[in-house]
């Protein structure tokens, strides 16, 4: 079933389209020819899903009707405790056009730059102990607690390859809503309530770090 990329030889046919939905490109459900950018959309979706602990679209149906939500530029969720330079490398990944997104090589490059320079850049490092920080009372609030109580998965949401028939789908776009992204706040991501002190906490760390 799999093959490179870059072999030409049935361009020209729409073979069957096999995969997990809520990873695939959409033009690749579309039934578009296989490229090595849809690659780099799945490692947005897995990139986000890492650092949100959100599993993609686990609460809704991966039918007909989320395929087409996906053509028209939705997205899942992004949580709001992510540094902006990685939701701006997520959603770029996420592009509806191909030809936007970043190669792999590029991917690389601009990993390797912010991880060499993390310390040095005080936009990238604030942002960075921000998030270790909300990821560390998550721990915390989270450690007698059943991860797998935690996470309720849609009965009709498949995570296992499987042939996708979908028909009739619209051209891939990007969405002009900003909201499709789905931005979702700390708590809920989390499935945790933040107390008082936690906050203060973050906001204290902060103070002192920008000291």
């Amino acid at each position: 079933m799999c093959q490179p990329a870059n072999n030409k030889e049935k361009s020209d046919k729409k073979e069957a389209v096999y995969g997990v939905l809520p990873y695939m490109a959409p033009e690749v459900l579309h039934g578009y020819q296989y490229t090595k950018a849809a690659d780099i959309y799945s490692f947005g979706i897995i990139m986000n899903e890492y650092l949100s602990e959100e599993i993609p679209f686990n609460d809704i149906p991966h039918d007909h009707i989320l395929a087409v939500k996906i053509c028209k530029g939705l997205r899942p969720k992004i949580s709001e405790h992510i540094p902006k330079f990685l939701v701006d490398l997520i959603m770029k990944c996420w592009d509806a056009k191909a030809e936007n997104r970043p190669s792999a090589k590029e991917l690389y490059q601009i990993l390797k730059i912010w991880e060499e320079t993390e310390f040095d850049d005080d936009e990238i490092y604030s942002q960075m102990i921000n998030y270790e920080k909300i990821r560390e009372i998550k721990f915390k609030n989270r450690s007698n607690e059943n991860k797998s109580e935690s996470i309720k998965t849609h009965p009709q949401a498949i995570y296992t390859s499987r042939l996708l028939n979908f028909k009739n789908l619209p051209e891939p776009v990007n969405s002009s809503d900003l909201s499709s992204f789905q931005v979702i706040s700390v708590s809920e991501c989390f499935d945790v309530q933040f107390s008082e002190s936690d906050l203060n906490e973050i906001n204290q760390d902060n103070l002192n770090d920008e000291s």
